[in-house]
C-alpha cells in the first residue's frame, strides 16, 4: 500500500476493529511479576495509537491510559547520549544482537565489560551512566526531555515502580559493578542505578509515546514542532539497532515478520518506527515468554499487514 492509498485508508475504525480483536483472542501470557508494581496492573487493558509524520494521531482503546514505559525508555535515553557523547559512545557500548538474554551477566564478562547493544540493561545501564556524567541533574534532565517530545509537563515517574524497581535490582546492580570493574563505568555506581531505575519507571500513555517518538520517522525531525532532535544519520543508526535488537530475543523473528524497527517494554507497551510514515504504539499488559506483549504483538502485526508498512 503506497502513501496515497494510507491517506486515504480510513484508520481510525481499523484500530478500533484491531482491539476488539485483540480483546476477543483467548487469553495468553501473563503480567511481569518479578517486579511487584508492575503485577499489579489490570492486565485486561488493551491500548492502540498510530501518530504520522503529517501531524494525525489516532487512538483506539486505552490508549490514553499511563503505563510503567520501562524498556521503552531506552530510545530516549539513547538519543540523550547520541547527542552529547557523540561517535566515542561506541567505544564503550556496540550495536551488535546479544544472542542471550537482556540481562545477561556471562556475556558482559566474557566482553570485558562493553555491552552488546544500548537496548540490553547492561547497554542501558552504561547509556545512563553517559547521562549522569553529562548532566548534574540527569534524571530531571532525561523526563523534560520526554516531556518536550510528547508536548505534556504531566509526564512523571512513578514512584511506587521506582521503588520496586530499586528493592528488586540486584541483578542489575551486578552488572553496573562488573563494567565499574572493567572501568565502563564512570559515575558512582549508586547514581546510575537510580537514574536507571528513574528512567524505566516513566509512565506515559500509548498516545504520548507514538507522538514523542515521531522524529525517529522523520529524519530526527519532530513534525509538528520542526525541531531538530538529533542528526539523520543518529535517527538511522536508532532505527537501525531497534530494528536488530529492540524486541529482546524476538527481534529476529519480528523483523521476519513485521518488518519494522520496534521496541518492546515489560510494562507491555511496544513501538514500531515506520520511516516517512509514523509510529505505532500498542500496549497490553500480559507477556509473551520472550517478554513482549502478546496482544500489542498481534495488533502492530496487523497494522503492518494491512498497510504494507514493512521496510524490506
Amino acid at each position: 500500500m503506497d502513501w496515497t492509498v494510507k491517506q486515504r485508508f480510513d484508520i481510525e475504525p481499523f484500530l478500533k476493529q484491531l482491539v476488539s480483536e485483540a480483546r476477543a483472542l483467548p487469553v495468553s501470557g501473563k503480567v511481569a511479576d518479578y517486579i511487584p508494581a508492575l503485577a499489579r496492573v489490570n492486565p485486561e487493558q488493551v491500548g492502540l495509537a498510530l501518530a504520522t509524520v503529517d501531524g494525525k494521531l489516532y487512538c483506539a482503546g486505552n490508549a490514553t491510559v499511563g503505563f510503567s514505559i520501562q524498556s521503552l525508555s531506552k530510545i530516549f535515553g539513547l538519543v540523550m547520549a547520541m547527542n552529547r557523547a557523540g561517535d566515542s559512545l561506541w567505544q564503550r557500548v556496540h550495536m551488535e544482537p546479544s544472542g542471550l538474554p537482556f540481562n545477561s551477566i556471562v556475556q558482559l564478562d566474557y566482553e570485558h565489560g562493553i555491552p552488546r547493544n544500548p537496548f540490553i540493561n547492561a547497554g542501558a545501564i552504561l547509556i545512563a551512566d553517559v547521562l549522569v556524567s553529562h548532566y548534574s541533574a540527569s534524571r530531571q534532565a532525561l523526563i523534560s526531555f520526554i516531556r518536550q517530545l510528547a508536548g505534556c509537563e504531566q509526564i512523571f515517574a512513578d514512584d511506587d515502580v521506582f521503588q520496586s524497581e530499586r528493592q528488586h535490582g540486584s541483578r542489575n546492580a551486578a552488572m553496573a559493578y562488573l563494567m565499574k570493574s572493567f572501568g565502563n563505568i564512570e559515575a558512582d555506581v549508586e547514581k546510575v542505578l537510580a537514574h536507571y531505575f528513574y528512567q524505566c519507571s516513566v509512565n506515559m500513555s500509548c498516545k504520548q509515546l507514538a507522538s514523542s517518538l515521531t522524529f525517529l520517522a522523520n529524519r530526527g525531525v519532530q513534525p509538528l514542532t520542526e525541531k531538530v532532535v538529533c542528526s539523520r544519520r543518529d535517527a538511522h543508526r536508532v532505527n537501525a539497532i531497534l530494528s536488530t535488537s529492540g524486541m529482546y530475543d524476538q527481534s529476529g523473528e519480528f523483523a521476519f515478520t513485521v518488518g519494522l524497527p520496534a521496541k518492546s517494554g515489560v510494562g507491555g507497551g511496544i513501538v514500531a518506527i515506520v520511516p516517512g510514515y509514523g509510529v505505532i504504539c500498542a500496549w497490553s499488559p500480559r507477556l509473551n515468554n520472550f517478554g513482549n506483549s502478546c496482544l500489542g504483538m498481534h495488533m502492530i502485526t496487523g497494522i503492518a499487514e494491512q498497510l504494507g508498512l514493512s521496510v524490506y
